[in-house]
């Protein structure tokens, strides 16, 4: 399987944007690329709305970007902002890892043409994503490159380097760290974060601007940014 795979240190630090924004790169440079999120939650919570802003819920701007739909993305839709698990039991749902397995690689296209596949994890690695099956535990059976997202600011070092070590122990391929949204004029404190991040964490750590909103010529030039093609590549 041809991809990435984008985590973060925890939920809203921009992991949905930085993927967007790979997306939109991609196909603009002529990948065929498509967007999964095995679950998305939080649909029907009124502060988890109003906290998106300008934005779109994930699966439905991935798909935007993707020229999907939005079920194509995110066969998992919960009301309940909580971690899957939780949320599909709220509903009376059992959430099966073999066949969100089954849907990322019939997205890969793996017994056709091969495509690129963008997948975004939910919330961190450590968060169930079934009773006794975490989003580690997803990421590693889709073996794909990992990208990090993490905040600029204050604790980021912490959870940065907590999460780096997480996926190395379970012996994913960790590409970079993306501080995001990265702003204009970082102060000391972002500045010595992201070299602090780097030394300690032996990666590197790359930043992503703020994006206005969810234009796709925007996020095209936010991505472009990104080393993504390395990133792509295998060993």
């Amino acid at each position: 399987m041809r991809g990435l795979f984008v985590t973060a240190t925890d939920t809203g630090v921009g992991k949905t944007i930085l993927c967007a924004a790979l997306l939109a790169a991609m196909s603009a440079d002529g990948e065929d690329v498509r967007a999964y999120k095995p679950a998305v939650t939080g649909l029907e919570d009124q502060a988890e709305i109003t906290a998106r802003g300008r934005w779109p819920a994930d699966h439905e701007l991935l798909a935007a970007v993707a020229g999907m739909e939005p079920d194509e993305v995110s066969p998992l839709r919960f009301g309940a902002a909580a971690a899957p698990h939780l949320a599909a039991q709220l509903e009376g749902r059992r959430i099966e890892p073999a066949q969100l397995l089954d849907a990322a690689h019939r997205l890969a296209g793996a017994q056709t043409r091969e495509r690129t596949l963008i997948v975004e994890g939910v919330g961190g690695l450590l968060v169930p994503l079934a009773e006794d099956y975490t989003i580690c535990d997803f990421a590693a059976a889709l073996a794909l490159p990992v990208v990090i997202a993490a905040r600029p600011g204050l604790g980021t070092i912490n959870h940065s380097l907590l999460t780096l070590g997480h996926a190395r122990g379970a012996g994913l391929d960790v590409r970079a760290v993306v501080l995001t949204p990265w702003p204009k004029e970082p102060s000391i404190l972002e500045r010595s974060n992201r070299e602090t991040i780097a030394r300690l964490g032996r990666t590197e750590v790359l930043t992503l601007a703020p994006i206005d909103g969810p234009d796709r010529r925007a996020l095209a030039r936010a991505g472009e940014s990104l080393p993504w093609r390395r990133w792509l590549q295998r060993g």
